[in-house]
């Protein structure tokens, strides 16, 4: 069934609004996948966070015109569709790398952050981000590490005293 003009605009304008507060696109080839893998992986990615639709091509270049995804243009060919990392930026290349291992028929096209296409081989470096609260216990770590690193020089003057008078009495009683 054909779209008529107003649904097609709203299709766009939604697309675009998505587009332009999203951190990462991933463009990928559906075609063969049955009506009940599209609803699960759907849900999937509706559960992380990621906006998945499946859009003509040329509504898409109309949708992504004006946004930092306007480099995936010459990556939309054939039955694509669109994947956004709303809150995390690798939110969708994780959905699409996890679905894709039991469906054969997902092959992503194009991967997009930072108004950079990649190739698809770029999909596992980018479903390798750290999450969002991975980030932050990393940065944690990090911050930790300096004062963590400066008690242990503090009190290690003293542990060494402590351990020598120790060896001291022990040689003591053992004499």
């Amino acid at each position: 069934m054909a779209l008529r003009l107003e649904d097609k605009q709203a299709l766009v304008a939604e697309v675009n609004e998505v587009a332009a507060n999203a951190l990462s696109a991933v463009a990928a080839v559906y075609s063969g996948m049955t009506v009940a893998q599209m609803t699960d992986f759907r849900a999937k990615a509706r559960s992380e966070g990621v906006y998945v639709r499946v859009v003509k091509n040329t509504l898409a270049k109309r949708a992504i015109d004006g946004t930092e995804f306007e480099c995936l243009t010459d990556s939309l060919v054939g039955p694509i569709m669109l994947a956004f990392s709303q809150d995390e930026p690798g939110a969708a290349a994780r959905v699409i790398k996890e679905f894709a291992k039991d469906c054969e028929d997902l092959v992503t096209q194009a991967v997009a952050i930072g108004g950079v296409v990649y190739p698809a081989s770029d999909l596992d470096r980018l479903a390798e981000l750290p999450t969002l609260d991975q980030g932050r216990a990393q940065l944690l770590g990090l911050l930790q590490a300096p004062a963590g690193k400066f008690v242990r020089t503090i009190a290690e003057p003293q542990a060494k005293f402590v351990r020598l008078l120790a060896a001291h009495r022990d040689q003591q009683q053992a004499a």
